[in-house]
């Protein structure tokens, strides 16, 4: 089944939606759903299982959350705090959202984009909580805002890129974890040493 037809449109959704899951995953879930809502991205025959993310309970749920971490994710610390925390939620929620792209697809399929997406996710948070640790070095707190929306806006665009032109995305994810291979030791090594510093910092910071 999976040799009969191209995946490659359904692939690159999933694992483009995946990706921006790893950077802002309640406003992936909340803007997807939204847009389909309000048809702002009109969905094909083949997409209107992505319709589960319209439901009030979703869009309730990914909205609130959403509005949490655009204040959160601005204040100097605090958004690396709450990175630490997602760490294990945004792989699993981009898994989770690879399933509701996917719908009835083949199931081995399905399996394989879950993992993908997880995969792809925990590189996008890695990524994205090195250069927030990086930037919270700095004394003033602008450069936070500004890459915090950025990030925003990249999501927003991220998610019709996906849902549009997904063959695209999927040659950028490719490239993404291209990148990621070759500098992953390095970022890794980064956030250790970053989070130690953190660490430092505010015990010294609790003592005085």
């Amino acid at each position: 089944m999976i040799a009969s037809m191209d995946w490659s449109p359904l692939i690159g959704s999933a694992l483009g939606l995946g990706m921006l899951a790893g950077i802002r995953l309640y406003a992936t879930v909340f803007f997807l759903g939204l847009a389909i809502q309000f048809g702002w991205i009109p969905l094909g025959a083949e997409q209107e299982h992505w319709r589960v993310l319209t439901h009030p309970a979703v869009l309730g749920v990914s909205g609130v959350a959403f509005l949490i971490e655009f204040v959160a994710d601005k204040i100097p610390l605090v958004d690396s705090a709450w990175d630490s925390f997602h760490t294990f939620i945004r792989p699993v929620g981009a898994a989770l959202l690879a399933t509701a792209v996917v719908g009835d697809a083949d199931p081995v399929l399905k399996t394989v984009l879950m993992i993908l997406s997880g995969g792809v996710a925990l590189a996008s948070h890695s990524s994205k909580a090195a250069s927030r640790l990086a930037i919270n070095h700095s004394p003033e707190p602008f450069s936070n805002v500004v890459a915090s929306l950025l990030e925003d806006g990249l999501t927003v665009f991220g998610i019709w890129l996906a849902v549009s032109h997904p063959v695209i995305t999927l040659v950028i994810v490719v490239l993404f974890l291209a990148v990621f291979a070759w500098l992953a030791s390095r970022i890794f090594r980064a956030i250790r040493m970053q989070l130690s510093a953190l660490y430092a910092r505010l015990k010294l910071t609790h003592q005085s």
